[in-house]
C-alpha cells in the first residue's frame, strides 16, 4: 500500500491528503475513460426508477386503488432494500467478482422495470422491490470500485459518480409526466420507458466484465477475504451516522417539499418545479464537493458549510416558505446535494482499500438508509400531530447538529481499518 500526497505550493505536503493507494495502477487512458463512462451511466439508473413514482403518485393511486399508505411504499420499499441488502453485497461481490455483479444489476433494473407493467398492484409492488433490490446491490458496490480503481483520483471519480446519481433523480422528478404526454403513454409505459436506461448500462457496462475475466486469467484481482470488526469501529460509526443523518433529511424533505409549499399557498405545478429545481441544484453541489477536497480544501470546512447552506434553507422554509422560496431552494438544494457526495467520499477516504470500501459502503448504506426509510413517515406523523410544517421542519434543522458532529468526525484523515493499526 502507498501514498498519494497532494502538495500545496511551495511543496508543503497537506496533512489529510495522505491517502492510501491500492498497489494496483490507475486505469490506463482510454480504459479508464471507459471505465469512468461505465460507473457514471450505472450511476444514472440507481436514483430515476424510484424518483419517477413520485411526480405520478396521484394517478397512480386512482388507477389501481390503491391507498395512501400502500401507494406511499412505492418510495419505501426501495429504501428498505438498501438498508436491508446493504450487509449482504459484499459477499456477492467477493464470490462473483464486482463487475460481473454490476451488470447483473442493470438486468436486475429491467426485470423490475418489466414486471411493473403487469396490470396489477402487487406486480407494481413486485417490481418496485426487484428494483430497489438491484439498485442497493450497485450502490454499496460502486464506492469501492472507485476506491479499487482510481485510487489517486478517488475526489474526481466520487464527484462524477455522486453528480450521475443526482441527475438521474432531476431527470426522472423533472421530464417523467412530459415525457408520458409527449409519447401519449399510460403511467405503466411512461415508468417502463426508464428501463431504457438500464439497457444502455447493460451496453455500455458488458465490456468491463470481459476485462475483469482477463485480468482474473492472469492472476489480478484474486478473491478478497472479508474484513472482520468493522461494526465495532469508532471511524465506521462517524460515517455511518453522517450517511444516516443526511439521507434521513434529504428523503424526509424530498417526500414533502411540494406540500409544504402548496399548504403555504403556491400552485401545485410551481410546488413540483421547486423539487425538480433543487434536485438540479443538487448535481452542481454533489460534483463541486469531492473535486473540492481533491484540491485541498478540507472535509472538515465543507461538512460545516454544507450544513450552514442546508440550514439555510431550512430556516427560510420555517419563516417565508413562498416569499424568499428560490433563495431557499439554491441554498437547500446545493447543501443536500454536496452533503450527500461528501458521505460517499467519506466512504472511499476512510477506507484503505477497495475490500474495506465495500464492506464500509455496505455498513453505512444498511443504517443510513434504514434510517432514511423511517425519515417520511416520522415526518409526516410529526406533521399531523402538529397540525403545521413548523415543527417539523425544526426537528429537520435539529438533526443537522449531530450530523455536523459526525462530519466532523468523519472528517479526520484516520481510517475504518480493524486490522491496521489506528493511525
Amino acid at each position: 500500500m502507498t501514498t498519494a500526497p497532494n502538495r500545496r505550493a511551495g511543496g508543503q505536503v497537506r496533512p489529510d491528503a495522505l491517502l492510501p493507494v491500492d498497489r494496483a495502477r490507475p486505469p490506463v487512458a482510454k480504459a479508464g475513460v471507459l471505465l469512468a463512462v461505465g460507473i457514471m451511466v450505472l450511476a444514472l439508473n440507481l436514483r430515476t426508477s424510484i424518483v419517477a413514482v413520485s411526480p405520478m403518485l396521484d394517478t397512480i393511486r386512482h388507477d389501481t386503488g390503491m391507498s395512501t399508505a400502500a401507494a406511499g411504499l412505492l418510495t419505501t420499499l426501495p429504501l428498505l432494500c438498501f438498508g436491508l441488502l446493504a450487509p449482504l453485497v459484499p459477499r456477492l461481490g467477493r464470490r462473483f467478482g464486482t463487475e460481473p455483479v454490476l451488470l447483473a444489476t442493470m438486468v436486475t433494473i429491467c426485470a423490475g422495470t418489466a414486471l411493473r407493467l403487469v396490470p396489477s398492484a402487487p406486480a407494481l409492488l413486485g417490481g418496485t422491490v426487484v428494483i430497489g433490490a438491484g439498485i442497493a446491490v450497485a450502490n454499496v458496490l460502486l464506492p469501492g470500485l472507485i476506491k479499487r480503481e482510481f485510487g489517486s483520483r478517488v475526489g474526481l471519480m466520487t464527484g462524477l459518480y455522486s453528480m450521475s446519481l443526482s441527475l438521474g433523480a432531476a431527470l426522472a422528478a423533472g421530464i417523467t409526466v412530459p415525457l408520458g404526454r409527449l409519447a401519449h403513454t399510460d403511467w405503466r409505459t411512461t415508468l417502463a420507458m426508464w428501463g431504457l436506461l438500464a439497457v444502455v448500462g447493460l451496453i455500455v457496462w458488458a465490456p468491463q466484465v470481459r476485462r475483469r475475466t482477463r485480468r482474473a486469467a492472469t492472476g489480478v484481482g484474486a478473491a478478497v477475504r472479508p474484513v472482520r470488526g468493522l461494526w465495532r469501529h469508532p471511524v465506521a460509526w462517524l460515517v455511518t451516522a453522517f450517511m444516516g443523518l443526511q439521507s434521513l433529511g434529504f428523503y424526509a424533505l424530498t417526500a414533502y417539499l411540494p406540500t409544504v409549499l402548496t399548504d403555504a399557498g403556491m400552485s401545485q405545478d410551481s410546488a413540483g418545479w421547486m423539487l425538480s429545481l433543487a434536485n438540479l441544484l443538487g448535481i452542481v453541489g454533489a460534483f463541486c464537493a469531492p473535486v473540492l477536497a481533491a484540491r485541498g480544501v478540507r472535509p472538515a470546512v465543507l461538512a460545516t458549510v454544507t450544513t450552514v447552506f442546508t440550514a439555510c434553507g431550512l430556516t427560510g422554509l420555517t419563516l417565508a416558505p413562498v416569499s424568499g422560496v428560490y433563495a431557499w431552494i439554491v441554498v437547500l438544494g446545493l447543501g443536500q446535494g454536496a452533503t450527500f457526495s461528501l458521505a460517499m467520499l467519506f466512504i472511499v477516504l476512510r477506507a484503505p482499500d477497495g475490500r474495506h470500501a465495500a464492506q464500509l459502503s455496505g455498513m453505512a448504506q444498511c443504517c443510513g438508509y434504514l434510517l432514511a426509510a423511517a425519515g417520511p413517515l416520522a415526518l409526516g406523523a410529526v406533521h399531523q400531530m402538529s397540525g403545521g410544517w413548523t415543527v417539523p421542519l425544526v426537528a429537520l434543522l435539529a438533526l443537522l447538529v449531530p450530523q455536523t458532529v459526525a462530519g466532523l468526525g468523519a472528517a479526520r484523515n484516520r481510517h475504518a481499518a480493524p486490522e491496521q493499526p489506528a493511525l
